[in-house]
């Protein structure tokens, strides 16, 4: 094996773990495999030979290469208010595949990455970083140019905002995909006690349709969701069955083509929360191909 190819296999081993970390960085696969790419050139153009820990020095990159696009993406403001959907991984219904599994490794459901959303690029790195893959705090903080302290304070006050959300559904997919059905068949005969039955009385809604198309909303409380999913009876015949960042899930089509991606968080036999991806832009950057039967 020439150098190249030997540089070339070492990165192979990373790629996984970094794509991991990148996707939880910026809840985009396209943006985590650019940040993955471009740790790859910096690797290539780099004495590596001296490197004890590859793994480490490569996780660094790609974790300085997030952080960079997260603070570029805050000072641009230029996406509407409102939460930010990431992008999700849309498998078929019979599970994920390798690949997929290694990305969506411990619990990073939608509810969790819309969580992540709302941290500071530093907090979530910290996070991220540390409560996620376990890298040390002094490993952390020059990353964050903090000290060890600083960078566990980051940490703890991201600790503390996700954990005061739960965001882990049921364990049972076979169930989740039960009560996901049951809520797609109440929209589309229009029963709205039976939309009551499956909504947790606390339910949230997270609706981002894109900067020209209406924006970003939220809906709370049962009533509320169960009327707004009255007037989805209409798409509720295009809908598909889909496990959407490892939970179960549905694809809306229209005649035109993908119309939204809803991922729900089922908890205790209800729904929770639905969070649902319906900007035209973002949608065409799906690979909806894994869904092909």
């Amino acid at each position: 094996m020439t150098q190249p190819d030997d540089l070339a296999a070492r990165f192979e081993t990373h790629r996984p773990h970094l794509r991991a970390v990148a996707y939880r960085m910026l809840g985009s696969v396209a943006e985590a495999d650019d940040a993955v790419q471009e740790a790859w050139l910096r690797m290539s153009r780099s004495d590596t030979g001296q490197v004890a820990n590859l793994g480490g020095w490569l996780t660094t990159v790609v974790a300085r290469l997030c952080l960079d696009i997260l603070r570029t993406r805050r000072a641009r403001r230029e996406e509407p208010m409102g939460v930010h959907l990431p992008e999700p991984i849309l498998s078929p219904a019979d599970g994920p595949d390798p690949e997929q599994q290694a990305l969506l490794a411990d619990s990073v459901g939608l509810a969790m990455l819309v969580i992540l959303e709302t941290l500071t690029p530093a907090e979530r790195l910290a996070f991220v970083l540390h409560d996620v893959f376990g890298i040390p705090f002094d490993e952390i903080a020059p990353i964050v140019d903090r000290t060890p302290t600083a960078a566990r304070q980051l940490a703890s006050r991201a600790r503390r905002r996700v954990q005061g959300t739960p965001t882990e559904p049921d364990v049972d997919l076979a169930r989740q995909r039960e009560v996901v059905s049951a809520f797609i068949a109440a929209s589309r005969s229009g029963d709205f006690d039976a939309l009551l039955e499956v909504l947790d009385p606390d339910v949230v809604v997270r609706a981002d349709f894109g900067a020209r198309a209406g924006g970003r909303r939220e809906t709370r409380g049962a009533q509320a969701v169960a009327a707004q999913a009255m007037l989805f009876r209409r798409f509720a015949d295009g809908a598909r069955q889909a496990i959407v960042n490892g939970a179960a899930g549905v694809v809306v089509f229209t005649p035109r083509g993908p119309y939204a991606v809803m991922g729900a968080t089922v908890r205790g036999g209800r729904i929770v929360e639905i969070d649902i991806l319906a900007d035209p832009e973002r949608l065409r950057k799906l690979d909806l191909t894994v869904l092909d039967d």
